[in-house]
């Protein structure tokens, strides 16, 4: 089941908080707090998270900021229900384009981006640390 987060929901936040710690360095609440544009899809199984998207929708746009499933939870279409759900908010919304940046050597999310339509826009030259990043995009328009 997906849901949007809201930071009522403080039970899921402090379950997404603890999975993937090495991830929130910042709390979930503080990015509710001080980004109005921050959302979360949060995938949850037996009312436990096992994955997650956090992105920004800025006005016609919407820009992927993290994106994550619990390795134990890969390859069973998770992922793919959260990118799924996000396109479909999208075109609900009648947004112009979906975003993001990832690492050039993260096969598998390049891989699930390209099979939903993202295209290779821009390198962004060690962007991760020495790492190049890819950036992305889908147009929606």
């Amino acid at each position: 089941m997906i849901i949007e987060l809201t930071k009522n929901n403080k039970e899921i936040i402090e379950d997404l908080e603890n999975k993937f710690k090495e991830i929130f360095k910042v709390g979930v609440l503080d990015d509710f707090k001080n980004n109005p544009y921050t959302k979360y899809l949060v995938y949850l199984i037996d009312n436990k998270v096992v994955g997650f998207l956090n992105y920004y929708l800025i006005y016609d746009r919407i820009e992927i900021v993290n994106f994550n499933v619990l390795d134990e939870f890969q390859n069973k279409h998770i992922g793919s229900s959260l990118i799924e759900r996000l396109i479909n908010l999208s075109k609900e919304n009648n947004l112009l384009n979906i975003t993001l940046e990832v690492k050039e050597n993260n096969e598998k999310a390049i891989y699930l981006y390209l099979k939903y339509g993202f295209k290779k826009v821009s390198i962004r030259k060690n962007y991760y640390n020495g790492v190049n990043a890819l950036l992305m995009e889908k147009e929606m328009m």
